[in-house]
């Protein structure tokens, strides 16, 4: 028997990549696209424009599409949420069990959900092949000593953000934490520590302890690693076997062209 696929499709070119590696392993999938999502529908058996305040239709569709799991891809954004428009009564259903718009709250309150529908909420991972990046300096320059210092220090701190569920990035100059992410993502995060910190500013990425993959995959790409080149951060070190570095060779030419260090670290 055919196995379905719901994959709920955010911002960005990771949708794509994920709907064609759950195609070679057999699945029908169903795509919803929140947003612009280039490339997803030439991997998806049927894709379906969807809203956040539209909630009761998505679900709909998964029980007409008969759907036994589903799968959650690319770039969700709580400040465009927030933004949005008044939730529909299901949406408003899943605050109310969540309580909170935090990350942990609601996966816990859509797992629910899924699961008295008799839906399973997969585990991103398996769908990524080998782009999580694993241990080691990734570009042709190393850090120096105080920047690998900084590293440590930033890692430290970005796990104890990630564990309150605040965010999962900050940066740090000659050991003071110059930005810590919130809701702005990543990419502003850098920008903002860069103008805080000056040139030489060390980025970290890392993930809470408990992080559900199931829900979210970290991910730095191409336009991250560009801001904090243009910037004149000395380096960028992501959370290795955890953070997603997406389209690896697009960043390794933009940060060896900057003389930036890439790394990955434990």
């Amino acid at each position: 028997m055919e196995r379905s696929l719901g994959l709920i499709c955010g911002a960005g070119v990771l949708p794509a990549r994920v709907a064609g590696e759950a195609r070679r392993q057999g699945w029908r999938v169903v795509a919803f696209t929140f947003g612009e999502v280039p490339g997803v529908s030439a991997h998806a058996d049927r894709t379906i424009p969807s809203r956040l305040d539209e909630v009761a239709a998505v679900v709909a569709t998964l029980a007409q599409e008969q759907i036994g799991s589903v799968l959650f891809s690319g770039k969700f954004s709580v400040g465009d949420y927030l933004r949005g428009q008044r939730p529909d009564a299901t949406l408003k259903a899943i605050e109310a069990e969540a309580g909170t718009i935090v990350d942990t709250n609601v996966a816990q309150a859509v797992t629910a959900m899924l699961g008295r529908m008799g839906i399973e909420l997969l585990d991103q991972r398996p769908f990524l092949g080998d782009w999580l990046g694993g241990s080691g300096c990734w570009s042709a320059r190393e850090p120096t000593e105080a920047e690998w210092a900084d590293v440590r220090r930033g890692l430290a701190v970005a796990r104890l953000v990630a564990d309150a569920q605040v965010g999962q990035t900050v940066v740090v100059k000659r050991g003071a934490v110059v930005a810590v992410e919130a809701i702005e993502g990543t990419t502003e995060t850098i920008r903002r520590g860069i103008v805080g910190g000056g040139k030489g500013a060390v980025v970290v990425k890392a993930v809470a302890r408990d992080h559900d993959y199931r829900f979210d995959m970290p991910t730095v790409g191409p336009e991250t690693i560009e801001v904090a080149a243009a910037g004149g951060a000395a380096v960028v070190a992501l959370e290795a076997g955890r953070v997603l570095i997406l389209d690896r060779e697009a960043c390794l030419r933009v940060a060896d062209g900057a003389g930036m260090a890439l790394v990955g670290v434990e």
